[in-house]
């Protein structure tokens, strides 16, 4: 079996020490399993448990140690803009903020109008879910004002060879163009707050909001880009059609065949890796969820070395070399599931941010507490259908 790796970056301090102990604990537990799989014929149940609990554990720490940090300070902005607005989220004082520059009401609905958020609110709220949402980490985010973003691409140019006297009356064959079109659909969410919280001087309402929206804004958008049917929401790279790698035509997804029970689980994976050209595997990553990630991380190469490997540093854990993304949407291992995805995400998917976030003061509905409407505009979908190959069980 030919494999292919790449170097990664050593990583130092106690948490990669701990990380790395327990991918050691757990290599020694999965080799116990497999001597008594083969002696026996079946593992002993007290080995399977010792797994699975060094399995949670290295789940945590892997987790731990990939997440970056985001800071919960708002950006700064205008005295008097900023006091204006933290007014009308505590007190709902709308007299400070200019209707000419922040009103927006809903295109579909006028009686859910609303403010739009200053843009340190909106960075702020970008920011959270850039880490919480780990689409939004690998794949190429774009802002537009307006309701649709729409790219040409090129699908390939003819070209003819000639030497310095060939005669150049012979057109060449004028270049394919496909237009993708990507609407944005808006999600909402209507976090409350208790009026002892607002009055509080020291609460910082914006990263309050922030924190808020953003648990419920990256799960719905975490499910979108996988599989979202583009109706009213982005549309996911597993909702395109996905059909055998060698008949992969422009607006399909190629797969390849899985069958982790069969004696090459590994070469399914280089089969995978080397699914697509050469220019995405540079930058290629996994992509499954925790479950897949732990059928994978028993499975071994044929010199008996496994191969996934914890990350360190704060880098993410690999497969053959390659960085691994855990999407929990991301479906089982299962008859006809596209379970693990492989690729360039950054050139492969788009993500689609209209700018400005919309927050509407509701202390009325649900008294005592105040409501706070708050609708961002995303919208994705595959922008190289070269770059994402998925294997299907």
């Amino acid at each position: 079996m030919t494999t292919e790796t790449k170097m990664a970056r050593p990583g130092s301090g106690s948490g990669d020490a701990d990380l790395m102990a327990a991918f050691e604990a757990y290599k020694q537990a999965n080799d116990a399993r497999l001597s008594e799989i083969e002696t026996r014929g079946k593992a002993d149940p007290l080995t399977d448990e010792r797994l699975a609990r060094i399995d949670r554990r290295l789940e945590a720490l892997s987790l731990k140690s990939a997440t970056p940090a985001v800071s919960a300070t708002t950006p700064k902005a205008d005295t008097a803009q900023t006091e204006a607005w933290q007014r009308y989220l505590r007190t709902g004082d709308e007299s400070g903020i200019s209707r000419l520059d922040t009103k927006s009401l809903n295109t579909g609905d006028d009686a859910q109008g609303g403010y739009v958020a200053p843009p340190e609110l909106d960075r702020l709220i970008e920011a959270r879910l850039q880490v919480a949402s780990p689409m939004r980490s690998i794949a190429t985010v774009r802002q537009t004002s307006a309701g649709a973003y729409k790219k040409p691409v090129g699908l390939g140019a003819a070209a003819t060879w000639g030497d310095e006297t060939t005669a150049r009356d012979t057109p060449t064959t004028a270049p394919t163009l496909a237009l993708l079109d990507f609407p944005v659909g808006e999600l909402y969410a209507m976090p409350a707050a208790t009026q002892t919280i607002l009055e509080d001087t020291y609460a910082d309402i914006d990263a309050w909001l922030a924190d808020e929206v953003e648990i419920a804004f990256s799960a719905q958008e975490s499910a979108a880009f996988v599989s979202g049917d583009g109706d009213g929401k982005p549309k996911g790279f597993l909702d395109y059609t996905i059909v055998a790698d060698a008949s992969h035509t422009w607006g399909s997804i190629g797969s390849v065949a899985g069958d982790f029970t069969l004696d090459d689980p590994a070469d399914q994976l280089i089969d995978l890796i080397y699914a697509p050209k050469s220019q995405f595997r540079a930058n290629g990553r996994f992509v499954m969820n925790r479950r897949t990630v732990s059928a994978v991380r028993k499975l071994k190469d044929t010199d008996g070395r496994y191969i996934w490997q914890p990350g360190s540093g704060g880098d993410a854990a690999t497969i053959f070399g390659y960085p691994v993304t855990e999407i929990e949407d991301m479906p089982d291992i299962a008859a006809t599931n596209a379970a693990i995805a492989f690729g360039d995400f950054r050139r492969g998917y788009l993500i689609v941010d209209r700018q400005g976030s919309r927050v509407l003061r509701d202390p009325f509905s649900s008294k005592p507490y105040v409501l706070f409407y708050t609708s961002k505009r995303v919208g994705g979908g595959v922008q190289n259908f070269d770059a994402i190959k998925v294997m299907v069980f």
